[in-house]
């Protein structure tokens, strides 16, 4: 987290502290999320104390308005260090917007600050400018994909969700990895990444499935179906949304066959192939190869592919 500090150990009433936590907070990180968490935890215990304040008199020999004022600022600070060890409410709230905002709650092995924006202008021109991590900028009407329920984390260590989003795809992505030698879970990851594990599908306006899982342009060259949608791209750091034309396959095999063609078929992209078969080098390769702008989309990558080996 940027601030680095621990708000809850601060005074109640520390205004930079607050600043510093909304700044946090437009970063969309975890360890943000439940920062303020535990913030709300704090007003809402401090709303008890001051119900029960108001609950007892307070009309003696040596009370005034000072020592209102005085009692009234213990108990806030009293409040705080107590939602600093937890009643249990902030950690409902992380998981409840981590799920509403699918951004990995904090201990889960993803990166910080997961993206709720879409990638920069400036990488591979078939590739989609669509946001990764499910949270989507499509315009209203083209496609509504649902954030995923927090699922329960199964004996295999990896949430039920990942284990399905694996499950499911693994057959295709083993057919692709035995064309282009980069292990299937490698492959299975950047898919649950472009994809916010399959919530965030590219989909037409009547709701077909384009089954394009990498995100993937239609360039002049291509010749098969297409979906057109609106997407966010960020030009000189300002977001902009256009149309742009998308692939669409008939199946989810077709889309790892191709994703696995534009690998071996785009000289850019040999040093993935020739690095595929370290979880690094692939993310890396991926990266300075110019599929995604996004400074971090290595660190990302490398984080989902964890959840999917852990399957």
């Amino acid at each position: 987290m940027t601030g680095g500090a621990d708000l809850s150990s601060r005074f109640a009433l520390d205004v930079q502290g607050v600043n510093q936590l909304k700044l946090d907070a437009r970063q969309s990180s975890p360890e943000a999320l439940k920062q303020a968490a535990q913030q709300f935890e704090a007003v809402f215990m401090n709303m008890l104390m001051k119900s029960m304040r108001e609950a007892t008199p307070q009309d003696g020999m040596f009370d005034s308005e000072q020592t209102r004022m005085y009692t009234s600022m213990l108990d806030q600070q009293l409040t705080q260090r107590m939602a600093s060890r937890g009643i249990g409410l902030a950690e409902v709230m992380v998981r409840q917007l981590s799920s509403a905002l699918n951004v990995p709650p904090p201990g889960e092995g993803a990166a910080q600050g997961f993206p709720l924006n879409a990638l920069q202008v400036g990488a591979d021109p078939l590739r989609s400018e669509v946001p990764q991590g499910g949270m989507s900028s499509y315009a209203p009407g083209l496609v509504t994909p649902q954030s995923p329920a927090v699922t329960p984390v199964r004996s295999g260590g990896a949430p039920a969700h990942v284990e399905a989003f694996v499950q499911k795809l693994l057959p295709h992505a083993q057919a692709a990895s035995a064309s282009t030698g980069i292990p299937a879970r490698f492959m299975l990851g950047q898919a649950a990444l472009e994809t916010g594990w399959g919530k965030a599908e590219i989909r037409g306006a009547d709701g077909q499935n384009s089954h394009n899982l990498f995100g993937i342009k239609a360039g002049a060259s291509w010749k098969g179906q297409t979906v057109d949608i609106v997407t966010t791209e960020y030009v000189n750091g300002q977001p902009r949304k256009q149309v742009e034309s998308f692939r669409a396959y008939d199946s989810y095999a077709d889309s790892f066959h191709d994703y696995a063609n534009l690998l071996r078929g785009n000289a850019r992209y040999q040093n993935v192939l020739a690095q595929g078969q370290d979880a690094a080098g692939f993310a890396q390769g991926l990266q300075q190869a110019g599929y995604a702008t996004d400074p971090k989309y290595a660190q990302k990558l490398m984080s989902v592919i964890r959840l999917v080996e852990a399957a």
